[in-house]
Order: structure tokens, then sequence, then C-alpha cells
């Protein structure tokens, strides 16, 4: 089963082969991104193990988005040993968020 990532928005987007589900995660991402996409492998008679091939929006987008959801694509790719794919539908040993601008850093207050 090939599955696709996309949390560079408060709205999360999971393919799994031809569904597609989404989740209107905002402040809820890193707290349940992963029970999602284990709900909707259930709901497709689906495990971890069935996954096969893995690819992600890498950015532009939230820095706190892309963060999470590179680090949980990650994690799932090393872990099952499946290769990983960035936006540009290139292979990739790891996922590098791509934020589209440098960050903005404020001055400290004191």
């Amino acid at each position: 089963m090939k599955i696709y990532l996309d949390t560079s928005e408060k709205k999360a987007v999971l393919r799994l082969d031809e569904k597609t589900y989404e989740w209107e995660a905002d402040r809820e991402m890193a707290e349940g991104i992963f029970r999602f996409i284990h709900d909707k492998l259930v709901e497709n008679d689906a495990e971890w193990g069935d996954i096969s091939e893995i690819h992600f929006m890498s950015g532009p987008g939230s820095f706190t988005g892309l963060r999470i959801g590179a680090t949980v694509i990650n994690a799932l790719a090393d872990q099952l040993g499946v290769p990983l794919y960035n936006h540009h539908g290139e292979k990739v040993e790891m996922i590098i968020p791509e934020y589209g601008r440098g960050a903005r850093i404020t001055a400290p207050r004191k």
C-alpha cells in the first residue's frame, strides 16, 4: 500500500492508495497524527506492515506541521524499511522540510 501524507497546513491529508482522507488537525497534529494514520489503515483492513512506500509533501508550508509530518514519515520509512519520496517524486533517504522562506525570529523581550 502506498501512502501520501501532507501536514503542511492545519488540515492533514492522507492518501492510502487511491483513497483520500482529511483531518482538521490544527494544534492536535503532534498528539494525533499516528492515531489518524492507524485508524485509516484499520478502516482499509491494513496494518503498518502493509505500507510499501511513502510520499510526503515536504513544503512549503507550516513550520510546525512540516516538522511533525517529516519526523513521523522519516521514522515510519526507517522502521518499516520502505522507500521514501518527497513531493517532487524524488526518492530520498530522509525528508528535509522545505519551508519556503527563512525563519521569523523576533528579538528577545529582555
